[in-house]
C-alpha cells in the first residue's frame, strides 16, 4: 500500500524538464502492473496530431501499437534523439527491449514497413541515449523522447520508415513545442561510442520539414578567415569536442555524410555556416 501511495504521489508531482518551461502534468495514474519486480505505470497514449489538409504527410495512414519495456524512469522532453537498431528486425528489438538486463529502450520504434509502435509514454524517461553530452545536458534520458528506425545502419532507410517517421516528428513538436535544432541523432551525442542513425539517414529532408537544422546554401567563392575555430565551433553547436577525431567524424557523418575525421576546407565553412544558426 505505501508503495502504491507513493508511486501516486510521484506521477501528481510536477517533474522539471531539461529547462525552466513547465508542461502539463503528467496524466492520472489509470493502473499499474509488476513486470519483472519493476512496476511499470500504464498512461494513456499520447494523441496523434489530427489529419492537416496543408502537410500531406499528415494523411499518411499507419498504424500505432503499443509494446512492453520494463527500462524506463519518469521525465519530461524537450529534444528528440533518433537511432537505427542496429539489429535485423523489429521483432529482434522488442525482444531486446523486453528484458530487464538489457537496460535499453525507447519511447518508439518504426519499422521498414512504416507501422509505428509506441512502447513508453513519452512522460517516461527510455534508456535509449545512455552515456551522452548535448552543450551542457549531460543526461539526455532525462529529457528526450528516443525513436529507434529498423535498419542495421548499413543501408538506405525505407520510404515508408521516413514518411512516418516525418509524422511522428512533427506530433512531437508540436504536442511538447520541441525547438528546431533539438532534433539530432545518437552519434551526435554520443559521438566516441555510436555512430547512428548512420550517413545514410535523410538528415536535409528531416530539416527541410522543421526537424534539425541544416547549412545553407554556400557560394563557392566563400571563404573562411584562417583564425576561425572549427573545433569550438562544433563545441558551441552542441558537440562534446573532450575527443576531437569522435566529434569531427560525428559531425561529418550528419551534415556531410561521410566517414571521415578529418575537415578540410569545404568542412569548414559548413561548421562556419552551421555555427551562425547557433549563436
Amino acid at each position: 500500500m505505501l508503495r502504491k501511495s507513493l508511486l501516486i504521489l510521484l506521477i501528481n508531482v510536477v517533474i522539471a524538464g531539461c529547462n525552466s518551461k513547465q508542461y502539463p502534468a503528467a496524466p492520472v495514474v489509470v493502473q499499474t502492473r509488476v513486470i519483472h519486480d519493476t512496476v511499470v505505470v500504464h498512461l494513456p497514449a499520447v494523441p496523434i496530431v489530427p489529419p492537416s489538409t496543408i502537410n500531406a504527410l499528415d494523411t499518411l495512414l499507419y498504424d500505432v501499437r503499443t509494446a512492453e519495456t520494463p527500462n524506463y524512469n519518469l521525465r519530461k522532453p524537450n529534444f528528440v534523439i533518433i537511432h537505427h537498431t542496429a539489429q535485423d528486425s523489429c521483432a529482434q528489438t522488442f525482444y531486446t527491449f523486453s528484458l530487464e538486463r538489457t537496460k535499453v529502450s525507447s519511447h518508439y520504434v518504426i519499422c521498414r514497413d512504416g507501422s509505428l509502435h509506441h512502447l513508453l509514454n513519452d512522460y517516461l524517461r527510455a534508456w535509449h541515449a545512455g552515456v551522452s553530452k548535448w552543450g551542457n545536458v549531460t543526461d539526455l534520458n532525462s529529457c528526450s523522447v528516443g525513436i529507434e528506425l529498423d535498419n542495421n545502419g548499413k543501408q538506405p532507410f525505407a520510404t515508408p520508415q521516413i514518411n512516418t517517421l516525418l509524422i511522428l516528428l512533427d506530433t512531437l513538436k508540436k504536442t511538447y513545442n520541441i525547438p528546431t535544432a533539438n532534433f539530432i541523432g545518437h552519434a551526435d551525442i554520443a559521438p566516441r561510442r555510436k555512430d547512428d542513425p548512420s550517413i545514410y539517414f535523410p538528415w536535409k529532408l528531416l530539416s527541410q520539414k522543421g526537424f534539425g537544422l541544416w547549412y545553407d546554401s554556400i557560394p563557392p567563392s566563400l571563404t573562411i578567415d584562417s583564425s576561425f575555430n572549427a573545433l569550438e565551433a562544433l563545441r558551441i553547436i552542441g558537440y562534446d569536442t573532450s575527443d576531437s577525431s569522435a566529434a569531427i567524424h560525428a559531425f561529418k557523418q550528419h551534415f556531410i555524410q561521410e566517414d571521415s575525421k578529418i575537415i578540410n576546407e569545404w568542412d569548414r565553412k559548413v561548421i562556419y555556416n552551421l555555427y551562425k544558426k547557433y549563436l
